[in-house]
């Protein structure tokens, strides 16, 4: 699909709504897969490992693999081990992802006692972040503890609809603290990096697809990448309207990605 050769696509909000397919998007991936673009689902979801991820998304018909999923805790791992080895981490996180934290020493907080962490990370918001956990993240913080982020997302819709995240714990944190998290997961150019490196193609030759105009499209195009907004999930007309860019294009649903793509495959042989 002319220079298209990549898609990456967010999940929550753009291709299912509580783990349920939004309409069109199996047979739009699909099609996609069909015209031969390499496609990675590139997501800040932090409440599954990519292996149940992968299994749910199968089962609802997506022809995916664990293989093609890149989230915010196996870009976490990575980072960790690159910038602080060997470091003892504290996880504040809604859901069991040990899986994909791989290496990452974890302090049980639960038993108590031994030496403090080095790190605290903050995953997905959920029924943990308490008052309890949150000011016991405070103290390490105030220690000298460094401050890792999955994410920043204020909220993301579920069938129930919009539910609070990680963003409105972190900015608290952040301000109390004195400190600035280090984010791993989208927006951070790192994550885009890392899902350009995982499907073998450069910024100019691949899509970001996304219902958060910040942290999916936006960012996703300060790192090169064309971005293109779907007015599902999480989108709402005010946070376009007040968005600090524009993005390079809006569709209804995933379900019309397809349409886009072959429309760029023909402006880009007429440029030719």
């Amino acid at each position: 699909m002319g220079s298209v050769r990549a898609v990456l696509i967010d999940i929550d909000g753009v291709l299912t709504v509580s783990w349920q397919p939004l309409p069109g998007t199996v047979e739009a991936l699909r099609e996609i897969r069909e015209a031969g673009l390499a496609v990675a689902l590139v997501t800040n979801t932090t409440s599954r490992t990519r292996a149940s991820i992968a299994r749910t998304l199968a089962g609802a018909g997506f022809p995916v693999s664990a293989g093609d999923i890149l989230t915010a805790p196996a870009v976490t791992a990575a980072h960790l081990a690159e910038h602080y080895p060997g470091a003892r981490c504290a996880l504040l996180n809604s859901g069991d992802i040990t899986e994909d934290l791989g290496g990452v020493a974890l302090v049980d907080e639960d038993r108590g006692g031994g030496e403090p962490p080095d790190v605290v990370v903050v995953g997905g918001a959920g029924p943990e972040f308490g008052y309890a956990a949150l000011d016991r993240a405070f103290g390490h913080l105030q220690r000298g503890a460094r401050l890792v982020a999955m994410h920043r997302n204020l909220y993301w819709r579920t069938e129930r609809g919009l539910r609070l995240d990680t963003g409105a714990f972190l900015a608290g944190l952040e301000k109390a603290a004195r400190v600035e998290a280090e984010i791993t997961g989208k927006p951070s150019a790192a994550f885009f990096e890392a899902a350009l490196a995982h499907v073998g193609v450069g910024a100019g030759e691949a899509v970001m697809v996304g219902d958060d105009i910040e942290s999916d499209v936006l960012a996703a195009q300060r790192a090169g990448v064309t971005g293109v907004l779907v007015r599902t999930g999480k989108y709402l007309p005010q946070t376009h309207r007040d968005a600090s860019g524009t993005p390079d294009h809006v569709i209804d649903s995933f379900a019309d990605l397809p349409a886009l793509l072959r429309d760029l495959r023909g402006s880009a042989q007429q440029q030719l």
